[in-house]
């Protein structure tokens, strides 16, 4: 029995046809103000096919998208109060 050793991974840049609906974790990303930082990810990843090479890229993506939720947290935390002193 012989066993293959992958060569890295095979990412490949999609492109969005006219007919194709839009994926909606890339709906939310783009939403999110942080679809610079995925898409350098996406990029490093298929340039160099290496998770070790492209971590300062996702580092930049995982904190955008941390202060993005810590936003909306904060915005879903505003709303409930306004709520609550409104009853």
């Amino acid at each position: 029995m012989s066993t293959s050793v992958p060569q890295g991974h095979t990412w490949t840049q999609r492109v969005k046809k006219d007919d194709e609906e839009e994926d909606p974790l890339d709906q939310l990303i783009s939403r999110s103000g942080c679809a610079a930082s995925h898409f350098a990810v996406q990029e490093c990843m298929a340039q160099h096919q290496d998770w070790r090479q492209y971590q300062p890229q996702v580092q930049a993506f995982k904190d955008c998208m941390s202060e993005q939720q810590a936003r909306r947290q904060e915005e879903l935390q505003r709303r409930q109060e306004q709520t609550g002193a409104h009853h």
